[in-house]
């Protein structure tokens, strides 16, 4: 059997113009990481990732952390759903409601209140978030890497940086989850968290989910995150 590690990226910029990038906590988390399993001796075989910048800064910060020099995979199937998109399919009056400042606990709790109700839409076909692919595509762009890990590294150690949305989606493919339980997980994810699956040539087993071991001692409980 095969162990699969699938790691959410580091903290990105939540409220800033451009999310797709890791914050100076995210970085610390990303390296964290690293620095962790290089302490237990972890090693990768190979290396997917998706294409976005905070995917490959993760990757990077635990490369530095770890020590490691593989050469990643970029997998665009591993990227993360628009959410704004996604917000703004549902919004009142095609695009007129404001949200206001998602930083605030206001503003944080219509953001994520709406983007459940749209992943739910989106999830179920009745809305399509402009520029993003159908839901049912979004599935496949996870499960063929999962095809591939199969396929490619049987009997390995493999490493895959993604997004929460991605993630979920497929632990929720795995345990043949509901749309409701698959966006619960996806809301519950942490920054820099370890998700692991083992996996054979014919499928993928679940062993944990949204686990920070690397976050475990007391020094390091102001750095868990989850935006």
């Amino acid at each position: 059997m095969g162990t699969l590690y699938l790691v959410r990226h580091g903290q990105a910029s939540f409220g800033a113009a451009d999310y797709d990038q890791l914050s100076e906590l995210g970085q610390r988390q990303a390296e964290r990481l690293g620095a962790y399993w290089a302490e237990r001796g972890q090693r990768f075989d190979a290396v997917l990732m998706g294409s976005l910048k905070r995917h490959a800064q993760t990757w990077a910060g635990i490369a530095r952390g770890a020590g490691l020099d593989t050469e990643p995979l970029v997998w665009p199937g591993l990227n993360e759903y628009d959410s704004e998109a996604v917000i703004r399919s549902v919004l009142p009056r095609g695009r007129d409601a404001t949200l206001g400042d998602p930083t605030s606990p206001e503003g944080y709790r219509a953001h994520f209140r709406l983007l459940r109700d749209g992943l739910a839409q989106w999830m179920a076909g009745t809305v399509s978030p402009e520029g993003m692919p159908s839901y049912t595509d979004f599935v496949h762009g996870i499960t063929s890497a999962l095809d591939h890990v199969r396929a490619h590294h049987r009997e390995q150690q493999v490493l895959l940086v993604s997004s929460g949305g991605p993630i979920s989606t497929a632990v929720g493919h795995v345990l043949g989850l509901s749309p409701d339980a698959t966006i619960d997980l996806n809301m519950r994810i942490r920054n820099s968290a370890v998700t692991e699956f083992q996996f054979s040539a014919k499928r993928h087993t679940l062993l944990t989910y949204n686990t920070l071991p690397h976050l475990d001692p007391p020094d390091f409980a102001h750095w868990i995150t989850y935006a």
